[in-house]
């Protein structure tokens, strides 16, 4: 990128209206969320058309898939953070190296996953809870996203280094393409060529491949503020990778939460049989579905935050925090509403099984009442890690789905049974905002009040 552009976005970065950037940079973000979620609820409802087992084997990759994510949100937030306050300080080269850095070890460690994984697949099915029924779906399933993790893992990372960038629009069109991809390939190989679970997985194997393939020429024809080069790389010292695993160890712990809760509640569904992790793999769809478009707001609210924190602009961070937290907040209201309101046709419509309703209703109705609580956590989580304060992202990362929902789980399915595990996750929905509250307030005093131009 040119000496030129690079000085007009950092002007746009550090002059333009905190409402207008936050809501530019959204905007993208919450486009390419709503596609992958979108396609997640398609192809959930496609592989419901093979049964309950099939349906239930979706939730069980959909958990294996998060531990991938993990790591390519640790390298690409963790590298995208740093990006985002060298820009602010206008370090072009410290920039580059941290990009290039990021990118390399999200894409060997995706390598990694696959190859520890293959060796114990039939092992790690059980883990991920399967039933026996639900087992033969997943193995095929996962066996096909094994050969697609490096590049899934790859793409998060370049994806996440884009919105930092303020690039959100190209990391839009690369995760949208394959998107897209993937909900055609569903029809094609599930609908018209009848290949079944094995259709879901190569259709999302390909995608993933597409999508990584965009996203790095952004990267290679010049339209980034940094280089993904042997050259940059070059200029990475052994500390830099310590500095983006640091930065970057709230989303691995967040992902990887994500992921062992989705384990541990799949295992306790089990016991209620296929119905029960079928419903509640829905909810758990349908729900992050509906928090997407806020949590697109707060991916546009990150590289705001951390570019003006680099650049000293703290009135901006200010600014940037209370309006995403009252955009988002506005955005779950509603959603919230409708979740709420037309539970059971939401839920009809990915699996029409009166024990799948049974499950799934109850359990959205009651998440969609305690979503009303997460925003304000959200935002103050970003705020931390996009500002590098270590300490304080990683605790917030484990709060929700670590320190709260797995003893809520483990304790409420003991002693309520299946109504516990419907209650956990709103609960510790509930839970964690009198908690990240102080978090909120401590930033804030302690960010200095007076700026430098």
């Amino acid at each position: 990128m040119s000496t030129k552009n690079e000085a007009a976005e950092y002007d746009r970065m550090t002059e333009e209206p905190v409402s207008k950037l936050v809501t530019t940079l959204a905007i993208p973000a919450i486009v390419s969320m709503m596609i992958t979620s979108v396609y997640n609820l398609v192809d959930t409802a496609f592989v419901g058309t093979l049964g309950t087992s099939a349906s239930g084997a979706v939730g069980i990759v959909f958990g294996f898939m998060a531990i991938i994510q993990a790591f390519g949100f640790m390298f690409g937030q963790g590298a995208g953070s740093i990006v985002s306050r060298a820009l602010g300080q206008r370090d072009q080269t410290k920039a580059s190296a941290h990009a290039s850095l990021g990118f390399v070890t999200a894409f060997v460690s995706g390598l990694a996953i696959a190859l520890v994984s293959f060796f114990g697949l039939d092992r790690l099915v059980y883990l991920l809870g399967s039933t026996p029924t639900i087992a033969p779906y997943a193995k095929t399933y996962i066996s096909l996203i094994l050969v697609a993790a490096p590049f899934m893992c790859s793409s998060f990372a370049l994806n996440n280094i884009l919105r930092y960038e303020g690039k959100a629009v190209l990391g839009t069109i690369g995760m949208g393409i394959g998107a897209v991809l993937n909900m055609f390939g569903d029809f094609l190989f599930m609908s018209v060529l009848g290949m079944g679970i094995f259709g879901a997985g190569l259709s999302t194997a390909i995608s993933e491949f597409v999508s990584w393939c965009v996203l790095l020429s952004m990267f290679l024809t010049g339209r980034t503020a940094t280089n993904l080069s042997l050259d940059a790389l070059r200029h990475a010292r052994p500390l830099f990778l310590a500095d983006i695993v640091a930065t970057g160890l709230p989303s691995l712990l967040r992902q990887a939460l994500n992921s062992v809760t989705t384990v541990i509640l799949n295992s306790c569904c089990a016991v209620y049989g296929d119905a029960a992790v079928a419903g509640m793999s829905i909810v758990s769809k349908v729900v992050f579905f509906a928090f997407s478009l806020a949590l697109g707001i707060g991916q546009g609210f990150q590289p705001v935050a951390g570019f003006n924190y680099g650049a000293k602009r703290y009135r901006r961070v200010r600014a940037a925090f209370r309006f995403a937290c009252i955009a988002s907040q506005v955005v779950i209201v509603i959603g919230s509403v409708v979740l709420f309101v037309f539970a059971e046709p939401i839920i009809s419509c990915f699996r029409d099984d009166p024990d799948v309703l049974m499950v799934g209703v109850r359990a959205l109705r009651l998440q969609a009442v305690a979503l009303l609580a997460l925003p304000v956590c959200v935002m103050c989580e970003m705020l931390y890690q996009s500002c590098g304060h270590r300490a304080g992202a990683t605790f917030l990362s484990c709060l929700r789905n670590g320190l709260l929902f797995v003893p809520l789980l483990l304790i409420l399915s003991a002693t309520r049974g299946l109504a516990g595990i419907q209650e956990a996750q709103p609960l510790s929905f509930v839970l964690s905002l009198p908690v990240t509250l102080p978090f909120i307030v401590r930033f804030f005093r302690n960010l200095p009040k007076d700026e430098l131009a």
